[in-house]
């Protein structure tokens, strides 16, 4: 039986010749909140994009594998299919394209065929419930227009009707205002609190802490120059929210961490 996670080993990735991501370890759990921050220019976005796979990102060396199947050199769509969520920190708008043929589209590219017309319509109208999200949403273009919450809110029903194995949220609370950070924080945990989502795993990539005051983190790890050098429990957090990173770049220093 494979082993169940989304596991990150050894893990080196150069953009444009420079190597940015210098070997990382990490692994999310099913049903966990793993959260990974760092000072901007870390590689904590490299990350998210080399899982994606995009082009741009070349990979030298090491794996990232979910629940045993390794997916580096995988086509973006059957990443997807295998299970993996990425939520990007600007989202793109499609103008023209309804929200509600998008997430129609998406769940069709990564379940074929799973629900019939109706059920689908019934999921989606119990995951507005779920995300207390008004269902005149579905009729607007995506992101086009949006406000920096309603990106983040409408992400958050692509998770909800995905309903991946694992998710990875990139600066996710990046320019939202106090309301907007509380209302993508209480979606998560909705889907969370859900029969489909109480084993989804969580990566939760973040430069500040303060979304994880309305996610907790199980385990959190920082990266600084394309390292992980620290890992500890929720209380790393708090401690950067009180002192930020220099003492973390002294302990490094000083070979502490």
């Amino acid at each position: 039986m494979s082993e169940r996670g989304l596991r990150i080993s050894g893990l080196r990735v150069a953009v444009e010749g420079k190597e940015i991501l210098k070997g990382i370890d990490l692994v999310v759990e099913p049903g966990r909140v793993a959260a990974l921050m760092g000072p901007n220019g870390s590689g904590k976005s490299t990350l998210a994009f080399t899982m994606s796979g995009h082009p741009k990102y070349e990979v030298l060396g090491g794996s990232v594998t979910l629940d045993g199947e390794e997916i580096l050199g995988q086509a973006p769509d059957k990443r997807a299919r295998a299970g993996l969520f990425l939520s990007f920190q600007y989202p793109a708008a499609i103008p023209g394209v309804s929200v509600a043929n998008f997430i129609r589209s998406a769940r069709m590219a990564v379940k074929p065929g799973d629900l019939p017309p109706k059920q689908f319509r019934q999921l989606v109208f119990d995951k507005l419930d779920t995300l207390d999200m008004d269902p005149a949403f579905l009729g607007r273009y995506v992101n086009d227009g949006f406000s920096g919450g309603e990106k983040k809110r409408l992400e958050m029903l692509q998770l909800a009707i995905l309903q991946p194995k694992y998710a990875v949220l990139d600066e996710t609370d990046s320019g939202l205002d106090v309301d907007a950070l509380q209302a993508v924080g209480t979606s998560v945990n909705a889907l969370r609190a859900s029969d489909e989502g109480k084993d989804t795993g969580f990566l939760i990539i973040t430069h500040y802490p303060r979304i994880l005051a309305h996610v907790p983190a199980d385990v959190v790890h920082i990266m600084m120059d394309g390292r992980i050098v620290k890992t500890g429990g929720p209380e790393l957090a708090n401690e950067i929210e009180r002192e930020g990173y220099d003492r973390i770049r002294e302990e490094v220093a000083g070979g502490v961490a």
